[in-house]
């Protein structure tokens, strides 16, 4: 018993390896490492990872909303006076008068671009005299 070493340890105080894993953590946390070390490119990767993978295991539930078209085809083409001109399916429209085609062009018209005023239409007819479809001239 020659020597009698004395060490004192704090208890409440971390080792140095604890120490130096707290301090990369928080230098992670605070993105403080330079463009082209190391940590910097972990740092990248885990955030792509993180982008790219986490979708197949967490729904965020951020589908597109459906929407339901409306059940007529409807071509828009713009004229030459700067309205446009709407052809629409003849058998989306099942009026007999004058009145109640312009109403119900009127109406699949109106979802489509809003308040508009119809100018005039032509009806297209096959040889057997069926409507095939109607142009629509409307202006706003």
């Amino acid at each position: 018993m020659d020597r009698a070493e004395v060490t004192t340890i704090d208890a409440g105080a971390p080792s140095v390896p604890m120490t130096r894993i707290w301090r990369t953590i928080r230098d992670y946390i605070l993105w403080s490492y330079e463009r082209g070390t190391i940590q910097y490119d972990v740092m990248v990767t885990l955030i792509l990872l993180f982008i790219f993978v986490t979708p197949h295991w967490i729904n965020f539930k951020d589908k597109p909303i459906e929407r339901n078209p409306h059940p007529s085809g409807v071509v828009v083409v713009p004229d030459a006076a700067g309205g446009f001109i709407y052809q629409i399916e003849g058998a989306a429209v099942s009026g007999k008068d004058e009145a109640a085609v312009r109403e119900q062009l009127q109406r699949i018209i109106e979802p489509i671009s809003g308040g508009v005023t119809i100018i005039r239409y032509e009806t297209a007819r096959d040889h057997s005299g069926r409507v095939l479809n109607y142009k629509v001239w409307v202006q706003r």
